[in-house]
């Protein structure tokens, strides 16, 4: 248990057995009536956002959410098998937790996983990885001045825009949280 005066950006909430998380916070005084602390949260599940208004000094119920980094080693089928480097523990996580971002997890990667109570509940990507095109339509000559872009297939299997100069066999580097090209990678 904590109050809203120990709020703090990151921390975990548990309101009525569901766990948010504390995006931004701001405590105010008013001229008349009780100080409040003004929130904004973000459902750790779904990623829902929602204001949130506390009394201040009202006692709210922090969750204890371990932040581990870990290794993706396989695909077991189904689940995503990861490795925390620290105890060699494994833990498979579910394709509906790990989200977008499978398309863009090779094996070996290094991700933040979170879990609460030994569930894993969300899977971090690093903001960039650099990932080979495994195929995309060669760009017919004359294209390449200005801003067209076309499909490519990643290793991963995930499909990308990238620039018309851009070749199959070329390694590029992406943005995990949108898919983005952030541009070639020279080998």
């Amino acid at each position: 248990m904590a109050t809203t005066n120990d709020l703090k950006n990151g921390l975990v909430l548990n309101l009525d057995g569901q766990l948010w998380s504390v995006v931004n916070f701001q405590h105010v005084k008013p001229g008349k009536g009780g100080a409040f602390v003004r929130t904004t949260l973000k459902h750790v599940l779904s990623g829902k956002v929602v204001d949130k208004t506390f009394n201040a000094g009202t006692k709210v119920d922090t969750a204890t959410v371990d932040r581990r980094n870990m290794t993706y080693l396989y695909n077991d089928g189904t689940d995503f098998v990861f490795m925390d480097g620290d105890t060699y523990d494994q833990i498979t996580v579910s394709p509906e937790i790990v989200g977008d971002g499978a398309g863009y997890l090779l094996e070996n990667t290094e991700v933040q996983v979170a879990v609460h109570e030994g569930v894993p509940l969300y899977v971090e990507l690093p903001t960039s990885v650099e990932l080979v095109i495994q195929h995309t339509d060669p760009g017919l000559q004359g294209d390449r001045s200005t801003g067209g872009t076309k499909p490519a297939t990643l290793e991963t299997g995930a499909e990308i825009q990238v620039p018309l100069f851009v070749s199959t066999g070329e390694k590029v580097k992406v943005d995990t949280r949108d898919g983005r090209y952030l541009g070639r990678v020279s080998s």
